[in-house]
């Protein structure tokens, strides 16, 4: 071997053992990141899903005997599901039916994704004190239900909301109000879709400081993580509103900064103009509330809103 081709060799060798080096420390720099994708793709769902296991108990949210029933309903996939159905505040007492009941409307509520029902003691008297009955189930693995929230189980929790609405309580959908906060904006995006699709619209769908969908507002959080390609639960409300024919209301805060206030901009714009009886699509921008202090800084805002919605759909009804 000559002098030229030994250095040839040399260099090679080299040039082998800085490659190596670099893939090492590649490697190295990488290593952390893929652990916390890997972890992120494992945990994702305890990550989105907050319960409070703890039974929700009425007395602790200030309700009085008779001022709401505890109901349960049996799920297609054969669950117990526990709620509250609370009477408008005008009627006092829950009705055992609502058959008969073209007064007033019935709410039926999906919350975001931690606590349970006993949290939205707000919310629920806001809209008993404006004329509506509410009904709350919680999601599987929420309070005392059985089970794990997936986005699936939490289409089937909802579906069996509206059946109980039906079936038990004798509301008409017309009768319906579908409310969605938060994460519940995405079940309760999905059923009014699903509803809407089958021709049995319900009364209205209010969409409070809700998503595009989860993917959109994961990748805001965390924009280094391949959020786009892990995420399971996906709740693809901007694909489904376009098709939900009912009337929509959508509300919320421009100081948002879980689900910033652009999302309810993209939601309402996506949605058709008007709703299949006229009724106008209306979003309302609250200036100084962000996404869990609304009932604290907004509520009268809320209210107003809230009223006015009902009052454009009940001239539609009657």
């Amino acid at each position: 071997m000559t002098t030229t081709e030994q250095l040839d060799s040399v260099d090679r060798a080299v040039s082998r053992s800085r490659s190596r080096k670099w893939i090492r420390l590649a490697g190295c720099a990488f290593l952390p990141y893929f652990c916390v994708v890997g972890m992120f793709t494992l945990l994702q769902r305890k990550l989105i899903y907050l319960p409070d296991r703890n039974p929700a108990v009425a007395a602790e949210a200030g309700f009085v005997n008779g001022e709401l029933r505890e109901v349960t309903r049996v799920t297609s996939d054969g669950l117990t599901l526990h709620g509250w159905f609370v009477a408008a505040s005008d009627v006092g007492k829950a009705p055992t039916t609502l058959a008969d009941d073209d007064r007033h409307p019935l709410v039926i509520y999906f919350p975001g994704n931690a606590g349970h029902r006993r949290y939205r003691e707000k919310e629920i008297r806001q809209l008993a004190a404006l004329g509506c009955h509410v009904l709350f189930f919680d999601y599987r693995g929420y309070a005392s239900n059985p089970g794990n929230p997936t986005e699936a189980n939490l289409a089937r929790d909802a579906r069996g909301a509206w059946d109980y609405a039906i079936e038990e309580l004798g509301a008409r959908p017309e009768q319906i109000v579908v409310w969605g906060e938060s994460l519940g904006g995405g079940v309760a995006t999905r059923l009014a879709w699903e509803l809407c699709s089958d021709q049995t619209r319900p009364r209205g769908l209010v969409l409070r400081c809700t998503f595009t969908s989860l993917v959109d507002a994961g990748a805001h959080h965390y924009p280094w993580l391949p959020v786009r390609l892990v995420l399971v639960d996906r709740y693809p409300s901007i694909e489904r509103i376009p098709h939900v024919t009912c009337p929509l209301l959508v509300i919320h805060g421009r100081q948002d900064r879980i689900i910033p206030f652009d999302h309810g901009e993209k939601l309402f714009a996506a949605a058709p103009s008007a709703a299949h009886n006229g009724v106008p699509k209306r979003l309302v921008a609250l200036p100084d509330a962000g996404h869990n202090d609304m009932m604290y800084v907004a509520a009268d805002e809320i209210r107003d809103a809230v009223q006015q919605f009902l009052e454009s759909v009940e001239t539609t009804v009657h």
